[in-house]
């Protein structure tokens, strides 16, 4: 049997949950209801895997598979990422040239503040993740933006998830239809099949973590975004949540959407929220 073929089999329970939680809303009393989505999204996790603590769903495939869990945690000694942290933690401390920093840019100066991004702007009527605000200050403040894919921004974000490690995501959904849509347009992203291959997101992340697709363990849905960006193997550097959804895109011979398009910040959006209360652990690393 192909990869292809098992991960379009996946399992029947997951295939099941997936379809629920995709399903259209049918009425207008049928609300969408973020809380009672997260609720069901983390509770099949927990059951699929029993045996895995609910914290270590943010270490992907390592909290999956025994031996890669002693793996990264030797590896986690001296992480590949640390050229990252030093990077963005320069960067980020270094002035603009009026004189300004990111730290005038975000709340409690830039520290500690991971966790919560993305959120919604309801003057823009729109996600703002991260990223996108780390260009905006960029510009703000008479800077050229940096690509969205690239070392420089996934060095700054990596700093700024190390000074949010251990802090849960806190992903507000505030009072207004346009968030909600938002998170629905996400959710819809997530479970709809795309691409020459006919996959989603879910295909792998809901369907088959645990299992093997080629020689990679396929992380679980569930907190995938906690450890970004991530120093991946495959990339010989670093990588941001840009060049992940774009990467996945491709592998699925799916045309990738520009970096930051609605779509990307709304399932961005989405997957953090599901993600409430589990902890940061960005930068992270994978094979």
């Amino acid at each position: 049997m192909t990869a292809r073929t098992y991960l379009l089999l996946g399992s029947l329970s997951a295939a099941l949950v997936a379809l629920a939680l995709a399903s259209p809303r049918v009425s207008a009393a049928d609300k969408t209801d973020p809380a009672a989505d997260a609720k069901a999204f983390q509770n099949f996790f927990f059951q699929k895997f029993p045996n895995v603590k609910h914290d270590d769903f943010v270490n992907g495939p390592y909290s999956m598979n025994e031996d890669m869990k002693r793996q990264w945690q030797e590896k986690e000694e001296f992480p590949p990422y640390e050229f990252a942290l030093d990077a963005g933690k320069e960067m980020f401390a270094t002035p603009f040239r009026n004189g300004k920093t990111y730290a005038d840019c975000f709340p409690n100066g830039g520290i500690g503040i991971r966790q919560n991004y993305p959120y919604f702007d309801t003057k823009e009527g729109k996600v703002v993740t991260l990223e996108l605000a780390l260009n905006r200050c960029r510009e703000a403040n008479g800077e050229a933006p940096y690509s969205y894919v690239k070392d420089e921004m996934a060095s700054l974000t990596a700093y700024m998830a190390f000074t949010s490690r251990g802090k849960p995501f806190d992903i507000r959904i505030p009072d207004d239809p346009r968030a909600l849509e938002a998170f629905e347009n996400g959710k819809r992203y997530f479970y709809t099949r795309r691409g020459q291959m006919n996959f989603s997101c879910a295909s792998c992340h809901v369907q088959s973590p645990g299992e093997r697709i080629r020689a990679e363990i396929l992380a679980p849905a569930l907190g995938i975004l906690n450890a970004m960006p991530i120093y991946r193997s495959e990339w010989s550097g670093m990588g941001t949540i840009s060049r992940r959804f774009i990467t996945c895109n491709s592998q699925t011979r799916a045309v990738p959407l520009e970096p930051q398009a609605d779509e990307y910040r709304d399932v961005e959006y989405f997957l953090s929220y599901v993600a409430n209360g589990l902890p940061i652990s960005g930068p992270g690393a994978r094979p």
